[in-house]
């Protein structure tokens, strides 16, 4: 054994000295039992191989082939270079430079949450009610208030209770909203009780409910003077179909802190309740009214503080309001920005006249449903509201096209709907065609249009959404022609 070993390593000693004619050594040295390989151009490194195998026998000093890397596997992940075409390290022996540490661990892409987080922004609000129930994870990332900010979830009274075995009602868990932070209910068909059951089981009712809004239900004034003072928190308030609750019931319980204010449909509101708004209110902001018995007197309640904070008045339907009334509007509230007189169809182009010299901040009017209303009245319009960004004037039957020369000298209006507006033709249409600051165009149910007179449109390169619903003259060819010059337009067929 020690003959061998002897016989090695003279042979070794042999043929690392200089040769006969001064050759340098060769590049093979055994060291330790094993015998290093002079490092390959192809960039793999060092390597080295056992003593006693056949090529250390029979090929000493000769480079062996590339070592054969093992398939990549969970116990042998490739580097970043390898992955990207270059060079990988080999698959045994010493390396060549420092030993890279273990791989970080990554959680799996269906439940990576920075991924996740930008993914759910492309769904809507009920795909992702859907989508909360795949897992636990995404449930704990679709539960966060940013993803469910401005919408308001909607309660019928039926969906409060749980029915037990034994045939009693359990008031449902909440904690899924209060989890996502809703900042606003729609309750449906409630009472009173299942008021104070909501105020009772909702976490966040007390301080977290900023808007609360009442459909068709039974509410009284007790309910509603309870609701308000314990949901500190609520500063809009919409009552819609309650036909419980009286005038005596909005004088005990509205509160100074509400800033908007929607009554609709309610049968018990009157020109009392208006004196009531007046009065609780000086911090009111914005106010929608639909009542069949609000006359002029009501319109005259407003004070000086509500001169100051009001900007948004909708009058929805209000059949006893005439001009007089419109008088009473226009120096109550000097700083309305946005008007609507939708469906009060006493007011006529002096009452438009009245509001076009007096409220020069109006960015928003409403005169739909006015059949009163002339193209004498959108000359007054024309002419002193600069600032007018947005004009309704659906079912006013009496527009013509005369009309709408006037209009097509506002540079500033961006929106003008003309749904149903019987007498307005293809000529009309020419003097839109100046008004290049629009972006939205509705000529629903025009039916004296034609298609000719529609085609012209497409000089409204910066038009955003352009409604021909119930338009004659809207035909399948005018569709695709627009599809082609209009490729940025919203067109609703």
């Amino acid at each position: 054994m020690n003959s061998d070993s002897d016989l090695f390593y003279e042979r070794a000693r042999k043929m690392s000295s200089p040769g006969i004619d001064g050759d340098p050594k060769p590049p093979c040295l055994p060291r330790n039992g094993l015998v290093k390989l002079p490092g390959q151009p192809n960039g793999l490194g060092a390597a080295s191989i056992t003593k006693g195998t056949p090529a250390a026998k029979n090929r000493p000093c000769q480079p062996p082939p590339p070592p054969t890397l093992p398939p990549p596997s969970l116990a042998t992940p490739l580097s970043r270079v390898a992955l990207a075409g270059g060079p990988c390290p080999p698959a045994s022996g010493p390396a060549s430079g420092p030993v890279p540490g273990p791989p970080v661990e990554r959680p799996p892409l269906a439940t990576d949450e920075k991924i996740l987080n930008g993914l759910f922004w492309y769904f809507s609000a009920c795909e992702k009610c859907i989508l909360a129930q795949v897992c636990k994870a995404w449930r704990r990332v679709l539960y966060q208030p940013k993803f469910w900010a401005g919408l308001t979830p909607v309660l019928h009274a039926k969906e409060l209770y749980n029915v037990l075995p034994g045939g009693e009602k359990e008031f449902v868990n909440l904690q899924g909203f209060a989890a996502r932070g809703f900042e606003g209910f729609c309750l449906v068909g409630v009472s009173d009780l299942d008021i104070c059951e909501f105020i009772d089981n909702y976490a966040l009712s007390k301080k977290g409910v900023k808007a609360m809004s009442l459909k068709r239900s039974t509410i009284t004034d007790a309910g509603l003077e309870v609701m308000l003072e314990q949901m500190q928190g609520v500063v809009r308030l919409e009552l819609s179909g309650c036909n419980d609750f009286t005038e005596a019931g909005l004088w005990s319980s509205l509160s100074a802190r509400i800033t908007s204010l929607s009554v609709s449909d309610c049968i018990n509101v009157a020109d009392d309740a208006i004196a009531a708004i007046s009065q609780l209110l000086p911090n009111l902001a914005e106010l929608s009214l639909q009542a069949y018995h609000v006359t002029d007197t009501a319109l005259a309640y407003f004070t000086a503080r509500q001169g100051h904070s009001t900007h948004t008045l909708r009058l929805l339907s209000c059949w006893e309001i005439t001009n007089h009334g419109v008088v009473n509007v226009v120096h109550s509230l000097p700083n309305l920005t946005s008007l609507s007189l939708s469906g009060c169809s006493k007011v006529t182009d002096d009452g438009v006249e009245l509001v076009a010299e007096n409220l020069r901040k109006l960015r928003s009017l409403d005169l739909s449903w006015c059949p009163r209303i002339t193209d004498m009245a959108l000359e007054y319009v024309a002419c002193d509201l600069h600032r007018l960004e947005e004009l309704v004037l659906d079912r006013c039957v009496r527009i013509t096209d005369t009309g709408l020369s006037y209009l097509s000298t506002m540079s500033s209006l961006r929106s003008l709907y003309l749904r149903w507006c019987c007498q307005v033709q293809d000529f009309g249409l020419k003097h839109l065609l100046a008004m290049r600051s629009l972006r939205l165009l509705s000529l629903a149910g025009c039916p004296l249009l034609t298609t000719t007179g529609l085609s012209g449109l497409v000089q409204l390169q910066e038009l955003e959404e352009l409604e021909l619903t119930n338009c004659p003259g809207a035909t399948p060819e005018l569709f695709k022609y627009f599809s082609q010059h209009l490729p940025r337009c919203l067109v609703i067929e």
